[in-house]
């Protein structure tokens, strides 16, 4: 791989100085200040700097350097060093660092030596800096600090040697004595720790990152970005201040060891290696922001990379589907990735192998009506499907797949890994063991090109892996697992048997409400949330049936906008406890009553239904529109709708007494309440304006150019707005298209 700084010092001898449009990764504001005498002395520095093709494996060599600097402290027994893991395989390490200090150990005893002797001579630092720069200018900077590094390695190792086997080794004692190591002054030695500790941290962070930066990758760092090359120009000088803090410890060391005795009681000077110190952090600093934004651009590069990838794999055709889902549920380094829903087991994606996979996708914040409902009809599907070997025969599988995302919320918050267990935990299908499992640029493709925006979908592939539909859940809605393989030609297929009846309404939600339905009963269904309304309309409806002797059955069925949750719940318990109509107990079967509607709408709006001549469509739509109002009703005979009204119906039954009470022996019940309504109230009252709202994830193809009133007729105008749904188990904030 080839080096990104190698890569720009060719470039710049080649005299390359190309920009690609759009490619800027690193932003303007970010990078390493120079002062103007630095900024000259970058110059001098750039003099020196003629590598040639040698290559110095760094990374072994500063992972020894690294093992000597962490060891070398005071004490050798109840110290942190002595508790630092021994390499395990000592041959092999051996083996490795000779093969690479065979080419380099001139180098490195040539800088100890250069050092050592110009800081005993009373040389400028500044002067011994840039004599080693002299002697590494056949290195690049990465080699060049290594090296300086490991020079310093040897001269504080061997220092720190001594010290520690000075009472328990004769030979070290001895060579001590001779190069007048102070180890005897504890206090002395106490001070040449502590006032170097803090500069070798930083000396080694440094190192750390420009050895790093070094090793990006050139094929998705390129020299294009004038920030990135900025930024770049800037190395030489965190290698300048780092080799020169090199040199100030070093130089601290020698004159110990060369005054000898006569430092025995003196205290080192801690201004220039703190100063130093502060210096390399500040480098650091900036070079690990460097870092971290080029990751995340190569992150971003490969994702772009993966995703072209698997657009690509789903344009191909296959023999089965393993390569498909492969791509998708990236199993890594797990051969097991899905967890059997019915056994809580591990098993192998080929489990899905050749079968009709829908792919539950949501985030972690899926309703648990939806997840009951879902349920329900999964059971109940599996059942009616039992052979006698007591297996399931579906012809199907399913698979939730959790999305995080970003995916490093999920590795930092223990909530929302409680969470996601949770929720698995009673699901019976399978379910993708992990939410890291599913990688970023996956996550992106379903944005792209399923939609995905968080909310739920039901993405279908069929055998092969081709996508049979991109949301199969409003088809799950209305017909359940009847609608498989869940086709577009099935939709069609289904649409063509339904009229818009109450028995299209209510099917598969409550069987008392459908035992209603025969020619000789009056059927309400009603919603709203004002409690009052409610009594008044039940009460004067109910009175209008008796005085008419006519059945009447009437069932409370909520409001779609889920923000209203605890208030309806709490509405539904006071219509059964005070008898004033049938309602249900359980508030998923409300979820899923508005659902339907929904998903009834979206069906129609996807199969390009003209809305003005459909009469599902125009049905669905007063429903929708009068529960935005408040108060509506939709009244049939059996299983024939003869109104949809909104909340002016409960005067036109209040009224019955004084005004079309007459006209029910002659007309019937339903022709005389119909009358009365349409030629009176609504001729008082007027029309009310209509109104939808559809969700932002409604856009993949649900979400219509245009709409025309179900009242007038004329085009209704388009805005968008934004709700904030609040409910005490619910915190969400919704996007919305409103009509």
């Amino acid at each position: 791989m080839e080096s990104l700084i190698k890569s720009q010092h060719a470039q710049k001898q080649a005299g390359y100085s190309g920009k690609t449009p759009g490619t800027e990764i690193i932003p303007a504001t970010t990078g390493l200040t120079m002062s103007s005498d630095e900024s000259m002395m970058l110059k001098l520095i750039q003099q020196t700097h003629s590598p040639d093709a040698r290559e110095v494996q760094v990374r072994g060599l500063l992972s020894l350097v690294e093992d000597i600097l962490d060891r070398a402290t005071l004490d050798s027994d109840d110290s942190n060093a002595s508790m630092l893991p021994l390499p395990t395989d000592d041959k092999l390490m051996q083996s490795s660092m000779m093969s690479v200090l065979d080419s380099v150990s001139y180098a490195i005893d040539r800088v100890a030596c250069e050092i050592a002797y110009k800081s005993l001579t009373g040389s400028d630092a500044h002067e011994i800096t840039m004599s080693v720069f002299e002697h590494l200018s056949s290195f690049h900077w990465d080699g060049k600090l290594v090296l300086t590094l490991a020079a310093f390695a040897l001269n504080y190792g061997e220092f720190w040697l001594l010290v520690q086997f000075y009472s328990k080794n004769q030979l070290a004692k001895s060579l001590a004595m001779l190069k007048l190591v102070p180890v005897q002054n504890r206090v002395t030695l106490e001070s040449v720790s502590q006032g170097l500790n803090d500069l070798i941290r930083e000396m080694k962070s440094v190192t750390a990152c420009v050895v790093e930066l070094s090793e990006l990758p050139g094929r998705y760092i390129t020299h294009d970005d004038p920030q990135l090359s900025r930024i770049i120009s800037t190395i030489p000088i965190a290698v300048y201040w780092t080799i020169r803090s090199i040199v100030a410890c070093i130089s601290q060391i020698n004159m110990i060891t060369a005054m000898g005795h006569e430092m025995m009681n003196t205290q080192m000077d801690s201004w220039e290696t703190s100063m130093l110190a502060n210096k390399l952090k500040n480098i650091h600093d900036h070079l690990a922001e460097t870092l971290r934004l080029c990751y995340r651009h190569i992150e971003k590069q490969r994702s772009s990379e993966s995703l072209k990838m698997l657009h690509s794999l789903f344009d191909t055709t296959h023999i089965d589907n393993m390569k498909i889902l492969t791509a998708l549920i990236h199993p890594k380094n797990h051969t097991t990735p899905l967890q059997d829903g019915l056994t809580k087991r591990k098993v192998h994606l080929d489990v899905l192998r050749r079968k009709t996979v829908l792919l539950l996708i949501s985030d972690l914040n899926i309703l648990q009506d939806e997840l009951s409902i879902f349920e329900q009809i999964y059971t109940e599907s599996r059942s009616s499907l039992l052979g006698a070997d007591g297996k399931s025969h579906m012809p199907y599988e399913v698979v939730w797949v959790p999305i995080v995302d970003p995916i490093e919320d999920y590795d930092r918050s223990p909530s929302l890994q409680k969470k996601f267990e949770a929720l698995r935990a009673p699901m019976p299908w399978y379910t993708v063991d992990s939410p890291k499992l599913v990688e970023r640029y996956v996550v992106e493709f379903m944005r792209e090109r399923w939609h995905f925006m968080n909310k739920p979908i039901l993405v279908v592939l069929d055998p092969q892996g081709n996508e049979a539909s991109l949301n199969a859940l409003h088809m799950i809605w209305i017909w359940g697992t009847e609608a498989f393989p869940f086709t577009r030609a099935r939709e069609e297929e289904l649409w063509r048997r339904e009229t818009f009846t109450l028995n299209l309404i209510v099917d598969g939600i409550d069987a008392i409400i459908f035992n209603w339905i025969n020619p000789e009963n009056y059927i309400f269904l009603y919603g709203g949330d004002d409690l009052d309304w409610i009594r008044r309309f039940t009460m004067a409806a109910k009175a209008t049936a008796k005085d008419s002797n006519v059945k009447l059955e009437m069932a409370y069925v909520g409001k779609r906008n889920h923000s209203h949750r605890e208030q309806i719940r709490r509405i539904s318990e006071a219509v059964r406890a005070e008898n004033l109509s049938h309602s249900w107990a359980e508030p998923a079967l409300m979820w899923f009553f508005w659902a339907r509607l929904e998903s009834m709408l979206y069906s129609k709006i996807q199969l390009g239904k003209s809305d003005d001549h459909d009469e599902v469509m125009q049905g669905i739509k007063k429903i929708l529109s009068y529960d935005k109002l408040g108060g509506w009703a939709l009244l049939s005979k059996g299983a024939e709708i003869v109104m949809i009204t909104h909340g002016v119906i409960e005067r036109t039954v209040t009224v019955y007494d004084r005004t079309w009470k007459t006209h029910v022996p002659t007309k019937g019940y339903t022709k005389a309440m119909y009358d009365h309504h349409h030629d009176e109230v609504l001729r008082e009252t007027g029309h009310p304006c209509a109104h939808f709202d559809f969700h932002i994830t409604a856009r993949s193809g649900r979400i219509p150019e245009k709409m025309n009133c179900f009242e007038c007729h004329r085009p209704m105008e388009k805005y968008m707005s934004f709700a904030c749904c609040h409910d005490e188990k619910l915190l969400d904030q919704d996007e919305n298209y409103n009509f």
